[in-house]
């Protein structure tokens, strides 16, 4: 198994602004801001960070949302669905009415035949959403796939029967736990699992200090450890600026990137920058209209292609 792809599907953020519907729970998205043209920033910001990738030879094919549908957040596909080694293919529930419009089974089709790649099997997880069961695929999930580790940050878009589900369905072992981000002084759940951690093959980047109970902060280091990755810790500061929200990624030669936001890269210490460094290279796009209105970064944008070909 390997842990990055080379291939990528990306939806262009055609009706892009604040999605009111999202914004009750993601405290990542700056809701007191009116940006005067942000659908037209949104777009600039993707094309440019479109274009880095495939200068450095990444995969990406480029779905163009349908104009005539309301759908603000559609720039985030991984969050409805994921494609895997075995062909299988993962529809996630999505808690708000306003994303689940994103799923669209001709995207599929177009995934198959732009890369040449064969879906064999589509698993919907899709009917936890009429008993209230939410998991926003790999938002909610941060998978280790080279071991077979599914982590979840449990929260209203992450449900513990909806992940155990998940796991048993694509052959996963779950390491569930709830982390937590401070505002003026009050815990609130961090309402997906990739804001907070990135799995790369060599090491991972977390924000322990999230995790308040130190039981479930120990068997999520002892989870990582098992699997020989160094831990590059990140503080609460670091978490919130999108350093969580990252994504190793591999070109068409083999050579591995870590793909996260400028922003992101600059709240980094030096320290941390040459351990990473130490790995891989770096990809860091400018997405500052995308961070601060849609409450999501560089991973979120990115949807791994991990399936077999023809």
């Amino acid at each position: 198994m390997r842990q990055s792809s080379a291939h990528f599907l990306m939806v262009r953020p055609t009706n892009f602004r604040m999605n009111e519907e999202t914004a009750k729970d993601n405290l990542f998205q700056e809701t007191n801001l009116s940006l005067p043209k942000a659908s037209v920033e949104a777009e600039k910001e993707f094309d440019r960070f479109v274009k880095e990738l495939r200068d450095k030879g990444i995969k990406v094919m480029v779905d163009q949302f349908p104009s005539d549908i309301d759908a603000p957040d559609a720039l985030f596909p991984n969050n409805w669905v994921s494609f895997h080694e075995d062909g299988k293919v993962g529809l996630y529930p999505m808690l708000t009415s306003n994303r689940r419009v994103e799923r669209r089974e001709s995207v599929l089709d177009r995934v198959q035949n732009e890369f040449g790649l064969e879906i064999k099997e589509v698993i919907d997880f899709t009917e936890f959403e009429e008993h209230d069961k939410f998991l926003e695929g790999t938002g909610s999930l941060v998978l280790d796939r080279k071991h077979r580790v599914a982590y979840a940050c449990l929260s209203e878009r992450t449900d513990k029967q909806a992940v155990t589900h998940f796991c048993e369905q694509m052959n996963y072992r779950p390491v569930m736990f709830r982390a937590f981000h401070a505002v003026d002084g009050t815990n609130h759940p961090i309402y997906h699992t990739n804001v907070m951690m990135c799995i790369a093959s060599a090491f991972v980047l977390i924000c322990l200090d999230s995790i308040t109970d130190e039981t479930e902060r120990q068997s999520v280091v002892d989870a990582i450890l098992a699997t020989d990755r160094e831990i590059i810790e990140l503080t609460a500061d670091q978490m919130n600026n999108f350093a969580g929200n990252a994504l190793e990624v591999t070109n068409e030669e083999g050579l591995l990137y870590l793909v996260l936001s400028e922003r992101a890269l600059n709240s980094l210490d030096q320290n941390q920058v040459d351990r990473i460094n130490r790995h891989l290279k770096i990809i860091a796009p400018n997405l500052a209209t995308i961070e601060k209105l849609g409450g999501g970064s560089a991973r979120c944008m990115m949807c791994e292609v991990f399936l077999p070909k023809f």
